[in-house]
Order: structure tokens, then C-alpha cells, then sequence
């Protein structure tokens, strides 16, 4: 089993499902109000304080819950079902999707954009206060 699925290490975990989202290190920090250093450190860690979990599992739009039961077999084993089950195998399969995938991708494409954006105007908010400042 690698380190990335190592079922206690919710860093990893944190870690991988932030990069499934596209989420850099920084935007992850910036949205937590702390340094990349400190994200680079709690995806390092074992285990992570509950209410900073609560947090992180807010920005990357799962529960907690969620971050702990992650598993890297559950998210290839779910798109490798789904793709055996886009083909219809008569009227008695019960396996089909209940959202359409790439509205999902297009969701998070949106969600990373907004939250790029959200990354641009608070540098150029501190670019403008310190112009203002001197």
C-alpha cells in the first residue's frame, strides 16, 4: 500500500484530493488564511486538528468524513465502473450515473476559476496598499 492511501494519513489525503480539485498549495492557503508552508506541513501530517479539517474539507467541497474514508482504489474504481457501465447492458442495470460527469468537471472548472480570481484581487488589493502606503 503506498503512502498516498495509507488509510490514518489524512495529509496525504487532503493533499490528493486538492490536487483532483486542481488546487495549487498557495490557493489552498490563502483560502485557510495561513502560509503554503503551513498547507506543504499539514499534507505532510498524520493527523489533522479537527476544526482545520472542517475547513479544508469546506474548500475542497467534501466533508470531513470524506477526507477521512478518501481512497485513491475508491476514485479509480468508481470512473472504471462508470465507463463499464455507459454501455447498456438491457433493462435490468441499476449501475448508471446519477449526475453527468462533465457537468461535475465543468462545477469544479468553475469553482478553481472563481477561486483563482478570488487569488488575483487579493494581490492586487495588497499591490494597491502598498503603493497607497508610500
Amino acid at each position: 500500500m503506498s503512502t498516498a492511501t495509507k488509510p490514518s494519513h489524512l495529509g496525504h489525503k487532503i493533499g490528493r484530493i486538492r490536487e483532483l480539485r486542481g488546487l495549487k498549495q498557495e490557493t489552498l492557503a490563502y483560502e485557510l488564511n495561513v502560509s503554503q508552508q503551513t498547507v506543504s506541513k499539514i499534507e505532510q501530517s498524520e493527523t489533522v486538528d479537527e476544526q482545520m479539517l472542517e475547513q479544508i474539507a469546506s474548500i475542497l467541497g467534501v466533508s470531513a468524513e470524506g477526507i477521512k474514508n478518501f481512497s485513491e482504489e475508491a476514485v479509480f474504481n468508481y470512473f472504471n465502473n462508470f465507463n463499464d457501465n455507459s454501455v447498456n447492458h438491457g433493462p435490468f442495470n441499476n449501475n448508471q450515473c446519477t449526475f453527468n460527469p462533465l457537468d461535475k468537471l465543468v462545477e469544479l472548472f468553475e469553482e478553481h476559476k472563481r477561486l483563482y480570481e478570488r487569488l488575483l484581487e487579493s494581490e492586487r488589493e495588497k499591490i494597491d496598499f502598498l503603493k497607497n502606503k508610500h
